[in-house]
């Protein structure tokens, strides 16, 4: 069996192209609002950014042809969102932030025909942004989705949804939701949910407080959401009635991937300023970079990267090709959310009192990408899948 470990021309131009678009225009942006999307102006500043990136090209890498995207796959998405990463602004710039991204993937793959003119379209052009509303407060859904408790019931010609949700990404000024909600069962039971595609204007839908968090890079904040009574008709159901938790799935695996893309561009970024900095920084004789300790930081950034990047090709590989990829992609983001934190911290330390100042962006790359060891599942829980799975297929090989 042959591997070929290399892009076609056409994807590696295209990264070369959202590289120079990344490093020579949104990183002064991001530089200038310090990472904040708040203070860089919020749907504005976006709507400029995406009419920038569409102008050269570069906006829906992910998105469907047929729709106004570029209609890349898995394992050709990875060097492009890595590319867009390198700044904290930059998934954003070419429409590949969550959780809009992972909402184009879930469209694409289960939405109706009318459906997908509906919400999928606006949602490549940019249009319109999106909200996944499956998160609830305690004792709701969180690390486990099953304990969902926002209720749908059946009326005439739809649903009736209603429920609170919290640490939505995205809510303030999304044009529509995917809502996550009970069609049978009890909270704690693996079945019975479904998923209600509603435009934010329907009535009883109410976004309320921002929730104060570490990243302050996403637009739209991490909201409470409540949904009073929300009319859902039938023809906005999205996939099939009570099998919401498995369609999810569609979703979840390839959006863990792509924030993984996303992050390992922050984190080399991070990695590239404390090879300069300790390239020509002197110290105790000679320069850092010839100093073993230094040496070795650097080194395990090195390996942290290279590790990171087969994980995820693996796993994109694997989905590519049409499987689930559970475990692969379970693999690839507990590894990547805290390698990537390391290589972001060792970066730090290399840079000494500049790392933890405003002078380099590496402290707001660190308060980034540490609550990604928390969202799309904690590392914690991850690693209870993992250990499931290896253990029910030794325990099947064996018996």
């Amino acid at each position: 069996m042959s591997i070929n470990l290399e892009h076609s021309q056409e994807v590696r131009d295209l990264v070369t192209r959202t590289s120079a678009f990344v490093r020579e225009v949104v990183v002064p942006l991001e530089d200038a609002a310090a990472g904040d999307m708040v203070q860089a102006g919020g749907d504005t500043f976006r709507r400029e950014l995406q009419a920038d990136a569409s102008a050269r090209g570069l906006l829906s890498p992910h998105g469907p042809l047929e729709y106004g995207g570029l209609g890349l796959g898995m394992v050709d998405r990875a060097p492009v969102f890595e590319a867009a990463g390198h700044s904290l602004f930059g998934p954003l710039a070419i429409n590949v932030a969550a959780p809009d991204e992972g909402n184009v993937h879930l469209l694409a793959h289960i939405a109706t025909a009318e459906q997908r003119e509906e919400f999928l379209r606006p949602l490549v052009q940019g249009r319109v942004r999106s909200a996944f509303a499956m998160t609830e407060p305690a004792p709701g859904a969180g690390s486990d989705p099953t304990a969902l408790r926002t209720a749908a019931r059946r009326v005439a010609g739809g649903w009736r949804v209603s429920g609170e949700k919290w640490f939505i990404t995205g809510a303030d000024g999304a044009g529509f939701f995917i809502i996550m909600a009970r069609t049978a069962g009890e909270p704690g039971e693996s079945h019975g949910a479904t998923m209600f595609l509603a435009p934010a204007d329907s009535v009883g839908i109410s976004v309320g407080r921002h929730i104060g968090t570490l990243d302050r890079s996403m637009v739209g904040g991490h909201c409470e959401v409540r949904f009073d009574d929300v009319f859902v008709p039938d023809e906005r159901v999205l996939g099939e009635v009570d099998r919401g938790f498995a369609n999810a799935q569609v979703r979840l695996g390839p959006a863990r991937m792509t924030h993984v893309m996303r992050w390992l561009g922050a984190a080399r970024r991070g990695h590239e300023i404390a090879l300069r900095h300790v390239a020509e920084r002197q110290g105790f004789g000679s320069r850092l970079a010839d100093l073993g300790m230094v040496q070795q930081l650097v080194a395990d950034s090195e390996i942290d990267i290279a590790a990171t990047r087969a994980l995820l090709l693996q796993a994109c590989w694997e989905l590519d090709q049409g499987e689930r990829a559970s475990m692969s992609t379970s693999i690839a983001k507990t590894f990547a959310a805290e390698a990537i934190g390391r290589i972001v911290d060792r970066a730090i330390q290399m840079c000494g009192g500049l790392g933890v100042s405003d002078d380099l962006p590496l402290a707001r790359l660190s308060r980034e990408v540490r609550p990604f060891r928390i969202y799309d599942g904690a590392s914690e829980v991850h690693r209870w899948s993992i250990a499931k799975r290896a253990v029910h297929h030794a325990t099947g090989a064996r018996s």
